[in-house]
């Protein structure tokens, strides 16, 4: 039976990402649990070398359940590009470079679009993909997946959000990521979408 959490529990939120635990938390406000991330009690960031966003937040939370004592929530997400074959993928942080500076990234996607397909940035097929894993100190996770299909475009458009959102487009939408109003972009983010099936496993006040 999965262990569930109720109003007043401390959980961590296993990132360093300001954007990733300000989104997080958000999601798990109304449901009254105390939440801290990993980089505000010193946890520092483990390796994650799986090549599934399953595996990746796995390790971030089980790390940050075993270095602190509390149940972790973490996340693995990234952009799949059908395009680059499913990249960035797993690296999608990565292509950002060591200062996370996410200017790089879109412009390397654009470049290995450009110079593999002449891409002259038409709409392209993509989706994001959010991995949320629970981990308690002794080990147990559960894992809970979300996704939102779209296609990348060119020039990037909007400076909300954060990550490759100036680039994406939602199906169905007409706006980026990156132009959206941070709660219009959250209806339908792929973080919210695991964060549901979270809230129905995890959460006593799944109703809140």
């Amino acid at each position: 039976m999965t262990r569930r959490l109720k109003r007043g529990d401390r959980i961590i939120v296993a990132s360093h990402n300001p954007g990733k635990v300000w989104e997080i938390n958000q999601l798990i406000a109304p449901y009254g649990l105390d939440a801290v991330s990993a980089s505000a009690l010193g946890l520092r960031v483990p390796e994650e070398p799986e090549p599934t966003f399953e595996g990746n937040a796995r390790i971030k939370a089980l790390f940050a359940a075993r270095g602190s004592g509390l149940p972790a929530l973490a996340d693995d997400s990234g952009i799949e590009i059908d395009a680059l074959n499913g990249a960035p993928g797993v690296h999608t942080a990565d292509w950002a470079g060591p200062e996370r500076d996410f200017t790089i990234a879109m412009d390397r996607v654009h470049e290995r679009m450009s110079a593999r397909h002449g891409w002259d940035g038409q709409p392209s097929p993509a989706n994001f993909t959010s991995v949320l894993c629970l981990a308690w100190p002794d080990g147990e996770t559960e894992l809970f997946e979300g996704k939102v299909y779209g296609h990348i475009v060119w020039p990037p458009r909007g400076s909300n959000g954060f990550g490759y959102d100036p680039i994406f487009v939602a199906d169905g939408q007409t706006l980026t990521f990156g132009e959206m109003e941070p709660k219009k972009k959250y209806a339908i983010s792929h973080r919210t979408r695991a964060f549901e099936h979270f809230k129905r496993a995890c959460l006593d006040d799944a109703h809140a």
